[in-house]
């Protein structure tokens, strides 16, 4: 129950920079295909099982999913790879290998239920043989079945113009809050 608590507490500390986006200019994104994607998976993995590995030791890492401890895993990856899609456009794997993943329609930044359904819709990706996470080679828009449930698409080199909130003037946070 304490590690739960922590995983939401900790979801602060990661949105220290909040990242707003007007995405309207892109008028031909540039899709991230298959192996770029594959490539972020793989890094987000390292990076996970080290964060995991180090902070909340081996039990958690290999525990079963049905447990206490996988079931705390699970929660705080989900909580963590959520908040950084809402407030970065992506996970660290997907940013360092120059993609963003945006709403499908707008190319602005996912809204907090794409960004839960999208990550409960890995199941659908994963559940028939990975089918859905294979479309991504074949799909136009390079979506996998995660992304067209959550109406979400990745994007290469969007340049992306971040706000950080952080170099702003007490002055400034205070005239956009009225």
């Amino acid at each position: 129950m304490n590690i739960l608590i922590s995983a939401v507490e900790l979801l602060p500390c990661i949105a220290v920079i909040k990242f707003e986006i007007n995405m309207a200019h892109i008028t031909n994104p540039i899709y991230a295909g298959f192996w770029r994607r594959v490539g972020a998976f793989f890094v987000d993995s390292l990076i996970f099982s080290l964060l995991f590995g180090l902070v909340l030791g081996p039990a958690f890492v290999n525990a079963p999913l049905f447990t206490l401890e996988g079931l705390s895993r699970s929660g705080l990856t989900m909580l963590i790879t959520v908040g950084f899609w809402i407030n970065f456009t992506g996970t660290p794997g997907k940013l360092l290998l120059g993609c963003q993943v945006v709403d499908a329609d707008s190319f602005e930044v996912m809204n907090t239920r794409q960004a839960f359904v999208r990550f409960v819709a890995y199941l659908a990706s994963m559940l028939p043989l990975m089918l859905g996470f294979l479309w991504i080679a074949k799909d136009l828009r390079k979506q996998g079945f995660h992304d067209k449930i959550a109406n979400t698409v990745v994007l290469y080199n969007a340049n992306i113009e971040a706000d950080d909130e952080s170099r702003k003037s007490l002055n400034q946070l205070m005239g956009e809050a009225r």
